[in-house]
């Protein structure tokens, strides 16, 4: 039977080697990236909300219109 501590050590020794390649951001390129996403989640949200509040009222425009 193989020792499960020894596949753990080997996966957890690989995984440190691959992060040590890795390129990590600076902060302004972190800043700027969290920016980008906020904006890009605030226009998103808002579209969302917009396209939503202009079907819910066209839908009961419609079905008001109908009785």
């Amino acid at each position: 039977m193989r020792n499960p501590f020894t596949s753990i050590r080997l996966f957890y020794s690989e995984t440190m080697t691959e992060l040590k390649k890795a390129t990590w951001p600076t902060k302004t390129e972190l800043r700027d990236s969290t920016i980008v996403v906020l904006l890009a989640t605030v226009l998103l949200g808002s579209f969302i909300a917009l396209t939503d509040f202009s079907l819910m009222n066209g839908v009961q425009l419609l079905t008001d219109w109908v009785r």
